[in-house]
């Protein structure tokens, strides 16, 4: 009979799923969808350099936090006084830009899927959201959460970029031999994935489930990668499926460019994903 998993895996693989969903919210989606419909199947080069660029920093970033055990704004204090507070105070605005979209996109979300108005969905999520962080033990079930979301994210996405019939040859060739390189492509993509707070998120978590030390460094450095990897192949599903479109002429609303994806390629039900 299979053990259950401990609860220090757990902890270890929802770290890299939060990363990782806290990473594809609606910035990624419009991002992804926007230079893919700019760079064609060139993006798929973009999107391996970011891939390398991030899982460098992350291992960095997860590293210092969790082999000093101080969280990413008392670390800074120690290397210069006052720095953590300049640090904690980008997060925060930054944060708040971030999270305004991500409440934004929960609210459009609720919109699809139940005909509520996108402010009262809106108010909805935010209000669930107060209550899990509320909640004291709520880090266990949340890791547990994420993970099984995560994962049914990547199969919806798979599902819409398989019915998109996008050019998976071209897609494949141009990893590694592209027509064209967009250097804003790399920033903007490098910054959404391990700017902000997102790689602090994951690595405070693992400070909280007391993963720290030389002795869980290979636990973490798996974490890490796990996190970007995950991203990664989230990105490049969700590439496909807007490369299927674009190929096929069809046009992307800009006021919501993964949106007409998803419809364009799945119909309602991709609408309603």
């Amino acid at each position: 009979m299979a053990s259950k998993p401990s609860k220090t895996s757990t902890a270890i693989m929802g770290a890299a799923f939060l990363m990782a969903t806290s990473a594809i919210g609606p910035g990624f989606l419009t991002q992804t969808t926007v230079f893919t419909k700019q760079l064609g199947a060139a993006f798929a080069f973009v999107i391996v350099i970011t891939i390398v660029i991030d899982i460098a920093v992350q291992l960095n970033i997860w590293r210092m936090i969790t082999m000093s055990q101080l969280r990413a704004q008392d670390l800074a204090n120690q290397l210069l006084p006052g720095l953590g507070y300049v640090l904690a105070a980008m997060i925060v605005l930054g944060g708040i830009a971030f999270n305004t979209g991500n409440i934004a996109g929960a609210g459009l979300g609720l919109e699809v899927c139940t005909d509520l108005p996108t402010p009262i969905g809106a108010a909805m999520s935010s209000v669930i959201a107060l209550i899990i962080f509320w909640q004291k033990d709520a880090g266990y079930a949340m890791d547990i959460f994420t993970k099984y979301m995560g994962l049914m994210m990547i199969l919806l996405t798979c599902y819409v970029a398989f019915v998109a019939h996008p050019p998976v040859a071209d897609a494949l060739l141009q990893m590694v031999w592209p027509g064209k390189v967009s250097a804003l492509a790399i920033v903007t993509i490098v910054g959404g994935t391990v700017g902000g707070y997102i790689s602090f998120a994951g690595a405070h978590r693992l400070l909280e489930a007391g993963i720290t030390g030389v002795a869980n460094l290979g636990k973490i450095n798996k974490g890490a990668v796990s996190g970007i990897v995950l991203t990664g192949i989230m990105r490049y599903v969700l590439f496909l499926a807007a490369l299927g479109v674009v190929v096929q002429g069809k046009f992307i609303n800009p006021a919501n460019p993964a949106a007409s994806v998803f419809k364009m390629a799945a119909g309602n039900m991709g609408y309603f994903f």
